[in-house]
């Protein structure tokens, strides 16, 4: 914890005084472009992998970046992608998983989850993408399955971000676009969906069509 306290003095002393003027004007508001729902997991950092500055992502982050479909039971999901979508007006909505995750162990895992009953519910909505993978698969699931099924949980999550009537209503006037990223936690490279080939390509391919320039 020393060192989480040390940084804040850091922060304070050496980086706030070079954004002096963003977070003065980030002081009273904020315009995100981009809704970033990622996983929990210490080891990913939405600002570093994007090279984003504060202000540019509403960031949303849960154990295995989980989108519960929409139903009449509010909760902190549901509530923070309507305000992203409806009151900040996001443009881009991002679903990124990331290799190793553990949230994605325990779906394809859950009798090892009893004593985590709130995780094993919470997981349950990760079943459409074990079931998915086990059905190409001749209902066999095993630990080589991790990668697949992170991948098809991505696909899945961003499903049911279309049962979302705020993000339905935006998808329908094409105010807002879908993507889905896997990180790499030990190569840093992102493999995003593309749709076209319903496949996960480099980034660099992925987004080749697009006035997007890697790297720079």
């Amino acid at each position: 914890m020393d060192h989480v306290i040390s940084g804040v003095a850091k922060f304070q002393r050496d980086v706030y005084p070079e954004k002096k003027e963003t977070f003065k004007k980030l002081a009273t508001g904020q315009n995100p472009e981009v809704l970033f729902i990622t996983c929990a997991d210490s080891r990913i950092d939405p600002n570093l992998v994007t090279q984003t500055d504060p202000g540019e992502l509403f960031i949303c982050r849960n154990a295995g970046n989980i989108v519960p479909p929409h139903s009449n039971q509010t909760g902190g999901m549901t509530a923070s992608i309507e305000f992203a979508v409806a009151a900040l007006g996001v443009s881009h909505i991002v679903v990124c998983g990331h290799t190793d995750c553990g949230a994605m162990k325990g779906a394809l895992n859950p009798e090892k989850l009893d004593s985590l009953p709130h995780v094993k519910e919470w997981l349950g909505h990760c079943r459409c993408a074990t079931e998915v993978v086990k059905e190409k698969h001749g209902g066999e699931l095993n630990a080589d399955s991790l990668a697949e099924v992170t991948k098809e949980n991505v696909l899945q999550q961003m499903q049911h971000l279309k049962t979302h009537p705020a993000v339905a209503a935006k998808l329908a006037t094409k105010a807002v676009q879908l993507h889905g990223w896997v990180y790499d936690i030990e190569t840093g490279m992102v493999h995003c969906y593309d749709p076209e080939t319903d496949s996960f390509k480099e980034m660099e391919q992925a987004y080749a069509e697009r006035t997007l320039v890697v790297g720079a």
